[in-house]
């Protein structure tokens, strides 16, 4: 990197086109969503912790999301909150908390995938070969499963943020409430050609595993339930699927969203409201989808709330 590239150490962060009025409004919401997030998530990873009934595959695979959805929102919304109230020519950032905000948002993105398909995996198991699933899914693999969805991850994150940081820069405002890949390298003067070849074939290779594995494993369980005569198994794995997939549904198309329209400045504003609905969204539903349909934890839940209104 040259001298030009310390010039810009302090970055401006474009941030959100609304109004004073919207902002306070907008401030309230994800303000409330990030309360919501953190306490419901924190609070499934203490259940599942405390819970030796809940110390079993399933559960402890499970772990892995509401984990990934505290360190990605926290990375998020607090510097979204703080930007949404503060004047639009004074949202500074410096270059290098730029960089961890962008490597910490890639690895939420591609956590995300990489842990719903460890997820589809186990629910193959479970329903397809449900009298070998205790010998398939001992700790040892869940272990390993875990490692290498945050493995991968973080491998493919880490080079795609190490091609960006690579670059001398020659500009110093995000084009973006948040600092991402796109922003970081759109700071240069410098061909980056290589950036968006590896770029595009990072999301090409994750979109087309993540799709084509949770395709594959539920066409499967599909066929395995619909030869089935067992009614309850049946509705059990149906639910347990449905709720799956509604979840995958959202956060594939808000992320898909955010990513195709970074190739188009003219829907700047779609884009930015696609990458927060991404951010906020799915770790909001994640605690209802997936930790109400534990009973252990739904019946904590309702004994919590039965106390608190005692008092």
């Amino acid at each position: 990197m040259d001298n030009q590239t310390f010039r810009y150490s302090i970055l401006l962060v474009e941030g959100l086109n609304i109004t004073t009025q919207s902002s306070y409004f907008a401030f309230v919401i994800l303000l409330m969503a990030y309360i919501f997030i953190m306490v419901s998530n924190l609070w499934i990873l203490i259940q599942i912790s405390a819970e030796k009934g809940l110390h079993q595959p399933m559960y402890i695979i499970y772990c892995n999301l509401p984990l990934k959805d505290v360190i990605g929102t926290t990375v998020i919304v607090p510097r979204l909150l703080r930007d949404l109230v503060t004047n639009p020519s004074e949202r500074y950032i410096t270059y290098v908390e730029c960089v961890f905000q962008a490597f910490f948002i890639h690895m939420n993105g591609t956590a995300c995938h990489t842990i719903l398909m460890i997820m589809a995996f186990d629910r193959y198991v479970a329903i397809c070969n449900p009298l070998r699933y205790t010998a398939v899914m001992s700790n040892n693999l869940v272990v390993k499963l875990s490692a290498g969805a945050w493995g991968t991850a973080l491998v493919m994150v880490g080079i795609l943020i190490t091609l960006s940081v690579r670059l001398s820069h020659c500009r110093s405002v995000i084009q973006n409430h948040v600092c991402d890949n796109a922003s970081l390298f759109k700071l240069s003067c410098e061909n980056t050609v290589i950036n968006n070849v590896y770029g595009l074939t990072f999301t090409v290779v994750l979109l087309v595993s993540s799709m084509g594995s949770v395709v594959l494993t539920y066409l499967r369980i599909a066929i395995v339930c619909l030869t089935s005569k067992n009614k309850a198994t049946n509705k059990k794995a149906i639910k347990t699927c449905c709720t799956h997939l509604t979840l995958y549904s959202v956060m594939l198309v808000s992320g898909f969203v955010a990513i195709f329209l970074h190739r188009f400045s003219e829907y700047s504003d779609n884009r930015r409201i696609a990458s927060i609905v991404f951010s906020v969204v799915p770790p909001g539903l994640n605690p209802i989808i997936y930790g109400l349909q534990v009973k252990e934890i739904r019946q904590n839940l309702f004994k919590l709330f039965k106390s608190l209104g005692a008092k």
